[in-house]
């Protein structure tokens, strides 16, 4: 019985080149499988990293909505809305109501500035000695 040593030393070398051959290959092809997956390995943090911010955006908003969910159906919130959109009063309360005016207050013309006409320098002159 020959040991696997033995088996081994009566290949030829071209059985051998070949042998070589098949396992380079192999190893070229387990690589390219170990890139392929090294890529979409990075893809899928990409995505997943993408995923977490969008799920702490939704989180604040759920936070933020929440918040106002609480303050509508707070007793302040309701009185806000009677007081201020229905125009509701409480007891002991007294309503105020603006009316418009019934007809429009007319705008005043302005009264002309009564001008002197300028005197000429004879009637200056003549103003200066007999004054009138």
């Amino acid at each position: 019985m020959q040991s696997p040593w033995e088996k081994l030393k009566q290949f030829h070398w071209n059985d051998r080149r070949l042998i070589l051959v098949a396992v380079i290959i192999l190893l070229v092809l387990l690589m390219m499988d170990f890139n392929n997956r090294m890529v979409r390995a990075l893809e899928l943090e990409e995505q997943a990293q993408a995923l977490t911010t969008r799920m702490a955006e939704l989180e604040q908003t759920k936070v933020y909505l929440e918040a106002q969910i609480a303050y509508a159906t707070s007793e302040k919130a309701v009185e806000q809305w009677a007081r201020e959109d229905a125009k509701l009063i409480k007891e002991g309360d007294i309503p105020i109501i603006v009316l418009p005016p019934s007809a429009p207050t007319p705008t005043p013309t302005p009264v002309p500035l009564v001008q002197e006409e300028p005197l000429s320098r004879f009637e200056i002159w003549k103003e200066l000695f007999f004054g009138e």
